[in-house]
């Protein structure tokens, strides 16, 4: 007979809490993901029991490896039936599980009159204050169990869930001596479990040891007639925070001991965040891609839209700077061609090579027309993008009304990076580079030798993205990145070949109208490739 059941530390003590609203995680590979999963089964035999999983978008929610994924190994354990196209789950008692988004602020709303007797956001701190106050007025039940909310993180100083558990995190960046504080942004170790209470006054918690505490601070609220047919104590709402470590996490470790050794490649700032659970380390604002993020892009692997087959090339002739060609269906890189010297006929020998094998029009290539990239729109007859064109006209994000709010920027080149790093941020960006799909001068490989030294082309991937930084806005208000000259001195020399070529394909989603979400297609055999 198989034991379903949590390990011990993290996974024990989140589903022990008794707290109204538990924030767990703090850290990468702490088994989040399964303690969220495994929480609402002990209700499962509860006629009317629902729970309701949200993540940020529903590209999250379907990820290989991601929650559905994982809720499709445990719950048929447990006689769950499933229906993917509406990502939920029923049990034979009626009790049912479903997994939603809250892609915008104004996505809370399909959510009135609703009643979940269970909340659960993943990854908290991808939402929004706003949506976290709000879905509170969801948790209702009439089952007969007790609403709750259970949510997982990875810190993030910068989101509203930072301050509402800070009550719980070192927040002394010196000691009394004025020696710096090693703890500062950690989680103190005896708060650790133990619960508060609060309620929200005009979109602000209030926060106290107890209930009792709570109200007092808050007269305004229970003076006022309407309130006083309800019991005091049902405003107030308790909460703890739980975090965890990869240490804790001994069945992955076990399974999947490379995951750590990512975690420890990984830059100062990410592992300090994501390995040692710090809450007050800022990644530097100014860079438009997440770390994080760019790490999981080589791993994204879901499926493709492979009747958006497009081709981006940023063209290079010869010194330091190197050739990429792009090979896309939908957002998912299939091919990445890398060349160290070429010409303009050169590249568009390749380029017509890759058109035949992928059967793509020339209507859907895009070369960089800057410098030499140039010759090569005008032999191949590809489109040409120049960075300093003015941005397209249907730019723009939607405001909590979801009316478009056109959106100022410098140039097409900057235009293009910001919404490419949405992309990329928002895990819509597949990069599952091997020695099957990156060649190198005409060779299969990711090692390449650049000024006597050898590099995993996926790193210098990484690092020119991370070289794409925001900068004050200028006179007119205008959203601008750093110039290419600063761009190659944060890479030693050499230019962003690589973010510059894979940012073209943000030119085809203007021609579809689909700029804000990258929606898998149709699975096929092509898929695989």
């Amino acid at each position: 007979m198989r034991e379903i059941r949590p390990q011990p530390g993290f996974q024990e003590k989140f589903l022990s809490s008794s707290a109204d609203i538990v924030v767990g995680g703090s850290g990468a590979g702490v088994g989040k993901t399964f303690a969220e999963l495994l929480e609402p089964l002990r209700h499962k035999d509860v006629a009317r029991f629902n729970a309701i999983f949200f993540r940020r978008t529903t590209v999250q929610i379907t990820n290989p490896g991601g929650l559905w994924d994982e809720a499709s190994e445990l719950y048929p354990l447990f006689a769950g039936i499933p229906n993917q196209q509406k990502l939920r789950w029923t049990f034979p008692s009626g009790a049912l599980f479903k997994f939603s988004h809250l892609e915008h602020e104004f996505t809370i709303y399909e959510h009135q009159g609703a009643q979940y007797c269970l909340i659960i956001f993943d990854e908290l701190t991808h939402f929004t204050k706003k949506q976290f106050i709000y879905m509170l007025s969801r948790n209702r039940s009439v089952c007969g169990v007790k609403p709750y909310v259970r949510s997982s993180c990875n810190p993030d100083p910068d989101s509203f869930v930072a301050d509402m558990i800070e009550w719980w995190i070192d927040q002394d960046e010196r000691l009394e001596n004025g020696e710096l504080n090693p703890r500062y942004g950690y989680p103190i170790p005896e708060r650790i479990g133990v619960i508060r209470y609060f309620l929200v006054d005009n979109d602000e918690f209030v926060w106290g040891d107890t209930k009792e505490e709570v109200i007092s601070k808050c007269p305004h609220i229970f003076e006022n007639p309407a309130n006083q047919v309800i019991d005091a104590e049902h405003f107030v709402k308790s909460l703890t925070f739980i975090p965890g470590s990869i240490y804790e996490n001994k069945k992955l470790i076990e399974k999947n001991p490379e995951y750590l050794g990512n975690l420890m490649a990984l830059d100062e700032v990410e592992k300090i965040r994501l390995l040692g659970g710090n809450w007050k380390i800022k990644i530097d604002p100014n860079c438009l891609f997440n770390a994080k993020a760019l790490t999981d892009m080589f791993s994204n692997v879901y499926p493709s839209n492979t009747n958006q087959r497009y081709i981006t090339c940023d063209a290079a002739r010869f010194g330091q700077d190197l050739e990429t060609i792009w090979i896309w269906y939908g957002w998912k890189v299939v091919k990445l061609i890398i060349l160290s010297k070429s010409d303009a006929q050169e590249t568009v020998d390749v380029i017509e090579k890759e058109r035949e094998r992928y059967a793509i029009p020339k209507g859907k290539v895009i070369v960089d027309q800057d410098g030499v990239g140039g010759g090569v729109v005008k032999l191949g007859g590809y489109i040409g993008f120049s960075g300093d064109a003015p941005p397209l006209e249907d730019a723009g994000t939607r405001n909590d009304r979801g009316e478009m709010v056109k959106e100022n920027y410098k140039n097409r080149k900057t235009q293009f990076y910001y919404r490419y790093a949405e992309k990329v941020n928002n895990d819509e960006v597949s990069m599952a580079l091997s020695t099957d799909n990156v060649y190198i001068d005409g060779y299969p490989g990711l090692k390449i030798k650049l000024k006597g030294r050898m590099y995993d082309v996926r790193d210098l991937i990484k690092q020119d993205h991370r070289a794409i930084r925001s900068t004050k806005q200028d006179e007119y208000g205008k959203k601008q990145i750093n110039p290419k000259s600063e761009q190659k001195t944060l890479l030693r020399g050499r230019s962003p070949d690589f973010s510059d070529g894979s940012m073209l394909r943000v030119h085809f989603d203007f021609n579809t109208g689909n700029i804000r979400t990258a929606t898998p297609g149709p699975k096929s055999i092509l898929d695989q490739i």
